[in-house]
């Protein structure tokens, strides 16, 4: 008798376990894709918490920014990760909803070792336009710096931070090192004692290989970020097509990422989760304008009293004057600049012709 009923048993085990196998498959498998940053800091650990919950699979594709975006809009993915919001120079990402799922912040890196640790906003919209190329000019060595930066224009992390910088996302920037995301930008940056670029702090925070520059005086960590005294912040976003044929289960993906165990992940990786940064939403446009009057007044000649982001920013400058936008600022000084620039670099031409010729290394 024992030796029917076991093989009996055998079979209903194997039975349960295949219906629970065909279950699982009637779940649609979703579909990501988006920029490094988003799928590093966000959704390969959503991905596997909600695995882990019973939720369903999530299929995480990392490139670039534009790259999940078209492909969302195109129906060829169901979730785009971005570090940016919707660019109104792109009519057609108005067809997605981007949702906020948490703060990250722009980080400067460099190589570890680099006697520079501050920069000034003024000094990074001068580096970035390339009025500003050399290390000394920031109180380090006597070499060129080597900027790296993202090939696509509209990259998320490149975007925030040239609409700080010069109000407008796409703005062209002078940086002949160009990587297709920001997960090369940060090898290279590791390997070249000369770099300079921008990431997202959730991508570098634990990279013993790379420093992070101070901004203003104000270091980049979680307790200046969680607080908004560190002012280079950014909400990174989850964009979502409500054609998508499998909207419903989206959906249901999103209410997971937005709430208690998506936020768990996101704390996780040294993020504030969007829900929880409610005076963070409310003092965004204050740090906006904040950043706009500093660049303005030191552009300007004046000053932008450094009390942080917030206290700062309120409505006027040192002079009294109302806040304006650093892009115009930015133009009545251009003529200025050209020309300290010209003078710096026939100095430079001279010193380099006495000491013998420029190499890669002298730049």
């Amino acid at each position: 008798m024992m030796p029917r009923i076991r093989p009996l048993l055998l079979y209903a085990v194997l039975g349960l376990l295949a219906a629970g196998s065909a279950g699982a498959r009637q779940l649609p498998v979703l579909r990501w894709r988006g920029d490094y940053t988003t799928a590093k800091s966000l959704a390969e650990g959503l991905a596997a918490a909600w695995a882990r919950s019973g939720g369903g699979r999530l299929d995480v594709d990392s490139f670039n920014t534009i790259s999940g975006i078209d492909q969302a809009i195109a129906g060829k993915v169901d979730i785009a990760g971005s570090a940016r919001p919707p660019f109104a120079g792109q009519p057609q990402e108005s067809r997605l909803v981007f949702t906020p799922l948490a703060w990250d912040a722009l980080v400067l890196v460099t190589r570890r070792g680099n006697p520079v640790h501050d920069v000034t906003l003024q000094q990074l919209y001068q580096i970035y336009l390339g009025y500003m190329t050399r290390w000394n000019q920031l109180g380090g060595p006597d070499r060129a710096i080597h900027l790296y930066s993202i090939a696509s224009p509209l990259d998320g992390v490149e975007f925030d931070l040239r609409r700080f910088l010069y109000g407008r996302g796409d703005q062209e920037i002078a940086a002949p090192r160009l990587y297709l995301n920001t997960q090369q930008l940060q090898v290279a940056v590791g390997l070249d004692p000369q770099a300079l670029a921008v990431t997202a702090y959730s991508n570098v925070y634990r990279n013993p290989g790379l420093q992070m520059l101070s901004v203003e005086g104000v270091r980049p960590d979680a307790r200046t970020i969680a607080d908004g005294r560190y002012p280079l912040l950014v909400p990174l976003y989850f964009a979502t097509n409500p054609r998508d044929p499998d909207a419903a289960e989206v959906q249901r993906f999103m209410r997971f990422a937005e709430g208690p165990g998506g936020q768990a992940v996101i704390r996780a990786r040294g993020m504030v989760p969007w829900a929880d940064g409610t005076a963070l939403q409310a003092g965004d446009a204050l740090r906006r304008q904040w950043v706009a009057a500093r660049l303005a007044a030191e552009l300007s000649g004046g000053r932008v009293a450094m009390n942080g982001p917030l206290a700062a920013a309120g409505a006027t400058d040192s002079q009294g004057a109302g806040i304006t936008p650093a892009a115009p600022a930015a133009q009545a000084a251009k003529m200025r600049m050209q020309q300290r620039d010209a003078q710096r670099k026939a100095a430079d031409r001279a010193a380099e012709a006495q000491s013998g010729g420029s190499g890669e290394g002298a730049e």
